[in-house]
């Protein structure tokens, strides 16, 4: 049975694993990069040891009160094992111990810090580029065997070449190193084969090479390209979802509201809306702030609302002003792409009208 703890204390904990937490993690990832690369510099590691070391004992203080934090968390889930032998967990066990563990095992002090390179792998979760990455690598696996070309290119320089030069082609691994040099740069690179029958090979991985780095090119920005569709429809699925004339449809239809957004990217201050003016369409914010002038107020809406609706009910003059506060990307409904929607969809229909009858109400009361 686990020990009950003090509200106060697990307010605390809550608050350090959330957001406020991450925020924090990447202060203390970029402050300990600073420092480990200054530490690398003799002059400023000479003239500056004391605040060097302390920044980097301060960064690694926090990943520790990070970890047990997490550790704690897991703790009153029931899950401490499952998130220790995460991959999370590991990295964030790692973060901590790897630098005092280095230390203690009588590692000299500024190698030792080297190893708080570990660090910035607890942020690339968060880079958008490097988990698109890990999921093309993941589901473009098997066409990107293609490399494969280079250990079949290593192996057939190392049985021709490995008599002739011992040093260079003697081992499996030197003939691999060959081959990545010669496949990257489409050249020999540092080692050259002397043989007829290596330099045949030689040649082949040469023009192999060129097919290989367009074919990995290839495949690699049509996945890029293919989870930047993924994503953005994701978001676009859930924007549009939030709408209450959509929310009660069918996915095939909400599919198809998605599909016929198009997107426009906005400064700081633009107006988007202007009062008493037509409109002929809706807005659905993907990121960014507007903010809507009412009577007596102003309201700001973010990521994930919409408005400017009453176009598609009927309404077609503007009630507010509305602009952006900052960097703002907006999804943008046609009108006319909203009655093609109607022809196909009845049901939609029948959604907006009691939608529009509901806002009348609403508008008399």
């Amino acid at each position: 049975m686990t020990k009950p703890q003090h509200p106060a204390l697990a307010a605390f904990v809550t608050a350090l694993a959330g957001r406020n937490m991450t925020r924090a993690a990447y202060v203390a990832v970029a402050l300990g990069m600073s420092a480990t690369v200054l530490l690398t510099m003799d002059p400023a590691y000479e003239a500056g040891r004391r605040w060097i070391i302390a920044l980097l004992w301060g960064c690694l203080v926090f990943f520790v009160v990070e970890w047990a934090v997490r550790v704690q968390q897991a703790a009153r889930a029931h899950r401490a094992a499952a998130y220790l032998m995460s991959g999370r967990g590991l990295l964030d066990t790692l973060s901590g111990l790897a630098v005092p563990v280095a230390l203690v095992s009588g590692m000299e002090v500024r190698t030792a810090w080297l190893l708080a390179v570990i660090w910035v792998l607890k942020v690339t979760s968060g880079v958008p580029g490097l988990r698109q990455l890990r999921r093309v690598l993941v589901v473009e696996a098997r066409p990107l065997l293609s490399v494969l070309v280079l250990f079949l290119g290593s192996v057939a320089e190392y049985a021709l070449e490995h008599d002739e030069q011992p040093a260079t082609f003697g081992t499996i691994p030197s003939a691999l190193w060959w081959a990545v040099a010669t496949l990257t740069t489409t050249g020999y690179g540092d080692v050259v084969p002397i043989t007829p029958l290596g330099r045949v090979v030689a040649a082949t991985v040469m023009i192999s090479g060129l097919g290989v780095l367009g074919l990995w090119t290839g495949i690699l920005a049509t996945g890029f390209a293919a989870e930047t569709r993924r994503d953005n429809f994701l978001k676009t699925w859930e924007s549009v979802s939030w709408v209450p004339f959509f929310a009660s449809l069918g996915p095939s239809t909400i599919a198809d509201v998605a599909q016929m957004l198009h997107t426009i990217d906005l400064p700081p201050r633009a107006i988007v809306i202007r009062k008493g003016k037509p409109g002929d369409c809706m807005y659905f914010i993907a990121s960014g702030e507007v903010e809507v002038d009412l009577p007596g107020k102003k309201v700001r809406l973010g990521e994930g609302g919409f408005f400017g609706e009453m176009a598609l009910l009927g309404n077609n003059l503007r009630s507010a002003d509305i602009s952006t506060t900052g960097l703002s990307k907006l999804l943008v409904l046609d009108l006319v792409d909203f009655r093609v929607l109607m022809a196909r969809h009845p049901d939609l229909a029948q959604s907006i009208d009691a939608e529009a009858r509901r806002r009348t109400m609403e508008n008399r009361t």
